[in-house]
């Protein structure tokens, strides 16, 4: 076989795995972490060699690496390209899932796999493993099960309760995993799920309501944690992470929590030997903590916490992975005196009939991140970037469960105050006047009476839809959806979660566009 480049077979290259193509769940994050390990490779005096396929991508950029291979990772692919390059090592872990699925096979053909062994990855990707970990160091997790029955599953639940996090192996359509919460539920999602047997079991999982979810990203070298960031999501749990709305440094947690979260933290890094970027997903609930899941990888908030805290993780973790010696940074995220939002970006009007409901499965192409003074200025930010607009003087409410009303009363208090017009689906409307916040009574769909909302929606009356699910009843889906698709349909302003819409509507009638400061980036110390 003939070649026209020049191999040095030196052993002075640095081969970075990519992402591939971008997709709802992995994108520019993991791109933005690819380029940063290119920069620090060439920084270090390696010559750095990038293998991805995505023109759109800064990473194929022909000036961003000494050599550029636009071919698949696939397992043969890479195998070939490492053949011919000869490399020191391997970097799996700034790809997403990917690259760091192939690293057991390439440690297989004694590819130098460089930072975390593949063993480790192993065992932080099998659930079994990790599981099984987790309780031999004295961390807490859900209770879950591995079930290939429907016997198994209804003992399984009358143990734990519903809801549950269900996850079949072989699903339809791509609906992979699911909150159900009653056994109706259950079983017409079970029904999607092709077939449940022995050589396809149903991962259920005990889901926790109004929890919340905290992540740990972080930089370890040889199992001991050099740097990290801990985050908060705005709404509790059961929306995915890469649509959640994250604060960064958190504004809301229990000192304790912290506190038990770094430790925890350092037992996992310690066990699992980590030397290189991972990521851990908590869930909070008072201060009772549990783990979700362990990526031994940069996640894709790496680039949003190394932006608002201005420590580069991936220069740290590359580094690491090259073996030299780091420091740990000075700084740290409870010295800031200003906090970071990351909001998501969605498609749902492109998207014709779909439900623009968030959930566990995720939805958004995009995403912005934003510095402010405090919270409710980040957050105004964060959500005018990614297409909202402040209401001018209509808002229609419907609010799910007797909790979410509670959650949104005081908001709904404050959009009362600011002088704002509140319409409200049946339930909704009885509540906010038994507590003293005055709106205008609107009929679903499938209600007669008048005025009806979504005849507002068409006739453009209404400047924001704040619609929370209640149940996934049929009747509830359809009434909702109808609304909820109209307003995407009609370019108004939707928000579905509770938390998020109560965090956004403080947020703009605490403060106007105008009192939003404009700064440059190095402006925030």
């Amino acid at each position: 076989m003939a070649n026209d480049v020049h191999y040095l077979g030196d052993h002075k290259s640095i081969v970075v795995l990519g992402s591939g193509a971008y997709r709802i769940g992995s994108s520019v994050e993991f791109d933005w972490c690819g380029v940063q390990a290119l920069n620090t490779i060439r920084k270090e005096g390696y010559r750095s060699v990038m293998i991805n396929y995505n023109p759109e991508t800064v990473s194929t950029d022909y000036d961003m690496c000494d050599r550029l291979y636009f071919d698949e990772l696939t397992f043969e692919r890479v195998m070939d390209i490492l053949d011919l390059e000869n490399p020191h090592g391997v970097i799996v872990s700034t790809g997403g899932q990917i690259p760091n699925n192939l690293a057991l096979r390439l440690d297989a053909q004694k590819v130098n796999i460089l930072g975390t062994s593949a063993k480790s990855i192993d065992n932080a990707e099998d659930r079994d493993k990790f599981s099984a970990m987790l309780d031999r160091i004295g961390v807490d997790q859900p209770e879950w099960s591995a079930l290939t029955s429907m016997e198994d599953i209804n003992a399984f639940i009358q143990k734990v309760g519903f809801p549950v996090l269900v996850r079949p192996s072989y699903v339809l359509s791509g609906a992979a995993m699911n909150v159900c919460s009653n056994q109706e539920e259950l079983e017409r999602f079970l029904q999607l799920a092709a077939n449940v047997s022995k050589k396809h079991p149903v991962v259920v999982s005990q889901f926790i309501e109004h929890a919340k979810e905290v992540e740990m990203d972080a930089v370890a070298q040889n199992g001991e944690i050099v740097a990290y960031a801990i985050s908060e999501h705005i709404e509790f749990a059961g929306v995915h992470s890469g649509d959640a709305t994250i604060q960064f440094p958190p504004q809301k947690l229990y000192v304790e929590t912290v506190r038990r979260i770094k430790r925890i933290s350092r037992r996992i890094a310690k066990e699992l030997n980590i030397s290189g970027p991972f990521n851990i997903q908590f869930l909070a609930r008072e201060n009772d903590i549990k783990v979700i899941e362990c990526n031994l990888r940069a996640s894709r908030s790496f680039p949003f916490v190394s932006k608002v805290l201005k420590i580069n993780f991936i220069e740290l973790a590359t580094k690491v992975m090259l073996g030299l010696p780091v420091e740990k940074p000075e700084k740290n995220l409870f010295e800031l005196d200003y906090v970071g939002i990351k909001a998501s970006q969605f498609s749902f009007n492109r998207l014709q009939k779909a439900d623009p409901v968030l959930g566990v499965d995720m939805a958004s192409t995009g995403e912005v991140g934003c510095i402010g003074e405090d919270t409710s200025c980040a957050v105004l930010k964060a959500m005018l970037s990614v297409g909202y607009r402040i209401p001018e003087k209509n808002i229609l409410m419907s609010t799910g469960t007797l909790k979410q009303k509670v959650d949104l009363l005081q908001a709904a208090r404050a959009l009362k105050a600011k002088g704002y017009n509140i319409f409200a689906t049946g339930g909704s409307s009885k509540f906010l006047a038994e507590n003293g916040v005055e709106n205008t009574r609107v009929y679903w769909p499938s209600e007669e009476g008048h005025p009806q909302a979504l005849e507002m929606l068409h006739k453009k009356e209404i400047d924001m839809v704040v619609n929370i699910p209640r149940d996934l009843t049929p009747t509830e889906l359809e009434n909702g959806y109808k609304i909820r698709r109209a307003a995407i349909d009609l370019n108004i302003p939707l928000i579905t979660n509770a938390r998020l819409a109560s965090a956004f509507i403080n947020a703009f009638c605490s403060m106007s566009i105008d009192d939003i400061a404009i700064k440059s980036w190095d402006e925030y110390k």
